[in-house]
């Protein structure tokens, strides 16, 4: 079923900076209506000028994912300007840079409300819609950091790990009661996006990405692929996979390198900005466009993977190598056997 302008229909949150803007000009790129939501309403102009270039209609809402009601409003909203949802990309995130024990209380309840909370309202607002009309796809912007948290994001590495245990409940509830409404998790590489430039931080130098560092239009590709396809999880980036993977297998290991090099590899080597303003609590209402400082170092492609092939491929190299061993310790005991035989012994 289209909208009433014969046009699919996206709701897009953390819309006007980074992924989530990378994301709504994909979508605006393929003829969509596209809804976004966010707070900083100069950065929300900026997106709408970005959709409408692109081809896409926008319908704009400056509400904060931690309000259930204020995004609730803005589905109704939406489903009423284009007749449904088909589409609704969880994206917002806010994160604090501190080591635990310099985080505040309130400051991990605070990314908690967005982060991880916000993703539950906007699926909160999606279901109501799509469930009555049996269709849909909610896409989870996750971080490989939902597999392997890591020093001083402790606050994001949670909010990200919770969305994969909702989601995880929610497919099954969705699969028992004979729903045809998809979910999909993206689980995202690190990303040349505004946010390093307006997080919270504690820390004396200034923030960047752990590389190798993506283009937000290379994400957005995925996401828009995976809005389609709705693999249960898409992988994005070989860092992405080493990363997961590794925290399978020795997570120990990974535990104590992080230990020795995490600090550092979350820092430049340029002293930090004093009493600068950061999105924790209100946006810092600029438009800095979809992308952050890092655009020499960062790569406009990447590969994708859904795990499931991943895990297949891993399951048959080591099926490849068990049956080696297999077929030499048979051959060494033959050779062995007839050893024996040649020395009369049995």
């Amino acid at each position: 079923m289209s909208s009433r302008n014969g046009r699919s229909t996206v709701m897009v949150t953390g819309a006007s900076a980074g992924v989530g803007r990378a994301v709504a000009h994909e979508f605006a790129r393929h003829g969509w209506n596209v809804g976004l939501i966010a707070r900083g309403e100069a950065g929300l102009r900026g997106t709408i000028r970005d959709v409408e270039r692109a081809g896409g209609r926008a319908l704009t809402f400056a509400a904060d994912v931690a309000d259930a009601e204020a995004v609730a409003q803005a589905a109704d909203a939406l489903a009423e300007a284009f007749g449904c949802i088909d589409v609704w990309v969880n994206n917002a995130m806010v994160t604090v840079y501190a080591p635990v024990q310099e985080t505040d209380p309130e400051e991990f309840r605070r990314a908690t409300e967005v982060t991880y909370l916000g993703q539950v309202h906007g699926t909160l607002a999606a279901l109501r819609h799509m469930v009555p009309r049996d269709r849909g796809t909610i896409v989870h912007i996750g971080s490989a950091l939902a597999y392997r948290s890591i020093p001083l994001q402790a606050s994001y590495c949670a909010a990200k790990a919770a969305v994969r245990g909702f989601v995880d409940s929610l497919r099954s509830e969705l699969l028992h009661d004979g729903s045809r409404v998809r979910l999909t998790m993206v689980q995202l590489p690190a990303v040349n996006t505004p946010q390093f430039d307006w997080a919270r931080s504690r820390m004396p130098r200034k923030l960047e990405p752990v590389p190798p560092i993506y283009q937000p239009e290379a994400i957005a590709r995925h996401v828009f692929r995976a809005a389609h396809d709705a693999p249960r999880e898409l992988w994005i980036g070989a860092s992405a996979w080493k990363a997961i993977i590794g925290n399978m297998l020795i997570p120990g290991w990974i535990d104590g390198y992080l230990a020795r090099h995490g600090y550092r590899g979350e820092m430049t080597s340029v002293q930090a900005q004093t009493n600068r303003p950061d999105n924790l609590y209100d946006p810092v209402d600029t438009d800095p466009g979809a992308h952050g400082r890092f655009d020499a170092r960062a790569t406009g492609h990447v590969a994708a993977a859904d795990p499931r092939w991943l895990k297949f491929g891993i399951a048959a190299a080591l099926g490849i190598v068990a049956g080696t061993m297999l077929f030499a310790t048979e051959a060494h005991g033959r050779a062995e056997a007839r050893a024996d035989r040649r020395l009369g012994r049995r």
